[in-house]
């Protein structure tokens, strides 16, 4: 099979066209051509009147001999494709009394506990919030104003906060061992659109990635494994340092040689709870802001001109800014055709985040605007000082508007005064509003810093910077506060522990997390046999 890599094509291009533009590159006759797969599609949209696709290809063909083509084209762009097919390891000798128990369901939990379950080690997933079906109806209810479940919220439950979410699936995690194509093809075969195969910046959407999540449960129940939910952890049973079980709230404990901990950015209690017992771990840099709204037909005019959006759809954006202090501001998290929603998690705490739908054909964009805060900023040399950092900026989220998302426009935010009302751009939000002045929940240096970066956004965008234009906070789940510190087996210094995921510091986003599962999954599997009954 033959690769070509940078095949650029007008994006209002026909299929004949590309494999026209393919037999022409390749310098074959187009009926020596038997199949094109497409790998990756990007958007190259630097010229507005020239928009392109640009494509990764795999191509094959009947009566030539493809070691031939690749010499004659002479060009490094195209080359044999190699094999980039997912090995699962063997395998071995350790032996396993009991099942691996993976604590957490989001998608490092539910990607290790799938390979395991897959491999014949029948994990138990221990998860605290409800199922996906319970847990939407849940998050909508508290949306319209309901009181929080603690346990089951848009951090906690079935999926993890991912859930929630725009589901993107884009990573700059490197990738030898074909993990992330793994990631997208298990998405994919329980339900995701088959166009994350192959665009660059795949995404899934909130509504699509719930059936997603109760597939991917179902496949391992139908495997053995095991899905326990309203199961919080609450303990760990130790001997000779090296985890013997896991206490819930449920007796008796879970017998268990090998956990992992898949726990979530926003598991504080179970942080406190592994400081506790003297698991090693430390504080770690994160990010902090709001979230700002844009008209999505605003973004889609900056950033592709006349294009056609029922082909090139909702434009997202990616800004970066060294604000005068030194600190990076920069866009996170980018919904086109999004909502902004209440993520809390804690009674009296106040967070954000946002979301899409697969279609994205909601009128807004939204995106969180963070700046970078280090342990220096916390006020605290502990482990946990970054989790006292956010709850400091969520409780001040939360009184600014009596409970309510706190929201402000970005001109009142320059002027330091409470907005009284909206202006042109219509307010997108899942969850009950109340104007505040945003800049009472943030410390100065944060504040000052996202004003030094709208503005020099706006030079990028057109627009960004308008007086009318939505910010909500506060966005302070950006990642993990906390690392479980985890050695070169990916194990802890208590033997048989497997820190895991985002909320253990290894990820940041869908799928470095699944793929970290992934990780954590084919390491048990090299270390120990099967449970006997496998």
């Amino acid at each position: 099979m033959i690769r070509i890599s940078q095949l650029k094509l007008p994006y209002t291009h026909t299929e004949q066209q590309l494999w026209q533009k393919t037999a022409k590159v390749l310098k074959v006759p187009a009926a020596s051509i038997s199949s094109v797969t497409v790998v990756k599609r990007s958007i190259d949209a630097r010229k507005k009147d020239q928009i392109l696709f640009i494509y990764t290809i795999d191509v094959e063909t009947v009566g030539l001999q493809e070691t031939k083509i690749i010499k004659q084209a002479q060009n490094l762009q195209i080359i044999a494709a190699a094999d980039e097919s997912y090995q699962f390891p063997s395998p071995g000798d350790t032996k396993l009394s009991h099942p691996p128990v993976i604590v957490g369901s989001g998608p490092a939990g539910l990607f290790a506990g799938l390979l395991l379950a897959q491999a014949g080690y029948r994990p138990v997933i221990l998860e605290r919030g409800d199922e996906v079906e319970v847990r939407r109806q849940k998050v909508e209810r508290f949306w319209q104003g309901d009181g929080l479940d603690e346990r089951t919220n848009v951090q906690f439950g079935e999926g993890g906060a991912g859930t929630f979410s725009d589901g993107k699936l884009n990573t700059m995690v490197k990738d030898p061992l074909g993990r992330n194509r793994k990631v997208l093809e298990i998405f994919a075969e329980h339900g995701a659109d088959p166009s994350i195969l192959w665009d660059a910046k795949p995404h899934i959407g909130t509504d699509v990635l719930a059936h997603v999540v109760r597939n991917i449960r179902e496949h391992i129940l139908s495997l053995g494994g095991q899905l326990r939910f309203r199961t919080r952890m609450t303990g760990l049973k130790l001997e000779n340092g090296r985890v013997t079980g896991v206490c819930t709230e449920s007796a008796p404990p879970i017998p268990a040689e090998v956990v992992v901990l898949a726990i979530g950015h926003s598991a504080r209690d179970t942080f406190s709870l592994l400081a506790d017992l003297g698991v090693p771990m430390q504080s770690k840099s994160f990010a902090v802001g709001l979230r700002i709204q844009h008209p999505q037909h605003m973004i889609d005019r900056s950033q592709y001109g006349d294009g056609d959006i029922r082909i090139l759809g909702p434009a997202p954006y990616k800004l970066t800014h060294q604000a005068a202090s030194g600190r990076g501001v920069y866009s996170f998290c980018m919904c086109p055709g999004g909502y902004v929603v209440n993520a809390s998690s804690e009674p009296g705490r106040l967070a954000v985040n946002g979301m899409s739908c697969h279609a994205r054909d909601g009128v807004n964009a939204n995106s969180a605007l963070i700046v970078t805060v280090t342990p220096e900023d916390f006020g605290d040399t502990s482990p946990l000082a970054g989790i006292a950092f956010q709850r400091r900026l969520e409780e001040a989220a939360y009184r600014a508007a009596n409970g309510r998302i706190p929201v402000q426009l970005y001109g009142d935010f320059m002027q330091n005064r409470i907005s009284r009302d909206w202006g042109d751009v219509v307010p997108q939000f899942k969850g009950l509003t109340g104007f505040a002045n945003l800049r009472d929940t943030l410390p100065a240096y944060i504040s000052d810093a996202l004003l030094d970066g709208i503005e020099a956004f706006g030079r990028k965008i057109e627009g960004f910077d308008r007086y009318d234009s939505i910010l909500a906070g506060v966005e302070s789940r950006t990642s993990s506060p906390v690392r479980i510190l985890r050695n070169e087996r990916y194990e802890s210094d208590v033997g048989g522990l497997f820190p895991c995921g985002e909320g253990a510091g290894y990820a940041g986003g869908i799928t470095s997390a699944a793929m970290d599962g992934m990780r954590i999954a084919e390491a048990i599997a090299r270390r120990y046999r099967r449970p006997s009954g496998s």
